[in-house]
């Protein structure tokens, strides 16, 4: 048979067809492949798409030929199970710091590396309850840079943002710039956060991702950024990365709070049996209004024992928020 003008591009065609187009349940047998091929303008006699078959198997993609009852030839293992394409998938779809956007374009990415019968299995929606998308396009980006000036121990420079009513951006400080050296990243309460050594103020603060604008990694090394800077332990003493006063809090809890409290601080925190029916722990905390929420909504699961001054704040919030319910 004489060798067509495409020859050269058979291996690839081949390769492509078994990614896209077979899979354990959907093989193709020689005849199909040969018409494949053709419409490439390919030609393939049946002996060798046996030795094409083997040549691809040396190369390393677990091409299989399965005979007796729906006979063929397919790709067996990939890179990603589809069990696994399938939670990645629904954690992409769940995520709320990607747009909707790039959520359909990554899940699209996500599908080509399954065959096109599986990929269908993979156009689903996962209800997460009142979960709402970032408005932010250029979240996707920014998180991509703020790697890359923690790895150069760069600093950066970036606007920040809030929302008006009528959902524009207003930016905080006029519009000036903020400079930070990054400490890391934390993912809390669906946000992405930038700890880091806030150069004006002199100290670490964190600010959510997605109200950043402009970011620029800057040539400036960092500065009061310790080394031994514990960004897992920053992170657990901000209730939803809110800020407040810091200390030692000591909570009296019923027994069957264990499990909200090693959820919420850790299994290495030391609970203190308190009679019969309650413990207490004790936990570095920053007294936040969220801190104090989290508290409130456990009911009288769990009550500050200690210090006198967090104690204080828990009342003279429940006395505000009581206030504004009160019948004039």
């Amino acid at each position: 048979m004489p060798r067509s003008t495409n020859q050269k591009l058979k291996l690839l065609c081949l390769s492509k067809l078994l990614w896209e187009q077979t899979d354990e349940d959907h093989p193709m047998t020689v005849p199909e492949l040969i018409q494949a091929l053709e419409e490439w303008g390919i030609k393939a006699e049946r002996k060798s798409i046996y030795d094409d078959m083997e040549a691809l198997r040396v190369f390393g993609l677990d091409v299989q030929n399965r005979k007796g009852r729906d006979p063929g030839w397919f790709l067996g293992e990939r890179n990603f199970q589809l069990a696994e394409l399938k939670l990645l998938v629904d954690a992409v779809q769940s995520s709320r710091f990607i747009s909707q956007r790039k959520s359909n374009d990554l899940i699209a990415k996500l599908e080509a590396l399954a065959s096109r019968h599986q990929a269908r299995q993979l156009q689903r929606q996962v209800y997460v309850d009142r979960r709402a998308k970032t408005m932010n396009e250029s979240v996707y980006y920014t998180i991509d840079k703020l790697h890359a000036a923690i790895a150069h121990h760069r600093s950066v420079s970036f606007k920040y943002f809030e929302y008006n009513v009528r959902k524009e951006r207003v930016f905080r400080r006029e519009g000036k710039r903020y400079d930070v050296s990054p400490a890391g990243l934390i993912w809390d309460n669906e946000n992405y956060y930038l700890a880091g050594f806030d150069h004006r103020f002199q100290e670490m603060r964190h600010y959510r991702v997605d109200k950043m604008a402009e970011l620029a990694v800057t040539c400036l090394p960092l500065e009061g950024v310790d080394s031994e800077f514990d960004i897992a332990s920053y992170a657990k003493k901000h209730f939803g990365m809110f800020s407040g006063q810091e200390g030692q809090v000591t909570l009296r809890c019923k027994n069957q709070m264990v499990g909200v409290v090693l959820d919420r601080f850790g299994r290495e925190v030391i609970l203190v049996p308190d009679g019969e029916d309650h413990f207490t722990v004790t936990v570095q905390a920053v007294v936040s209004p969220q801190f104090l929420g989290w508290v409130f909504g456990l009911g009288d699961g769990v009550t500050i024992k200690g210090p006198d001054w967090a104690a204080r704040k828990m009342a003279d919030q429940l006395a505000a928020v009581a206030e504004l319910y009160q019948k004039t």
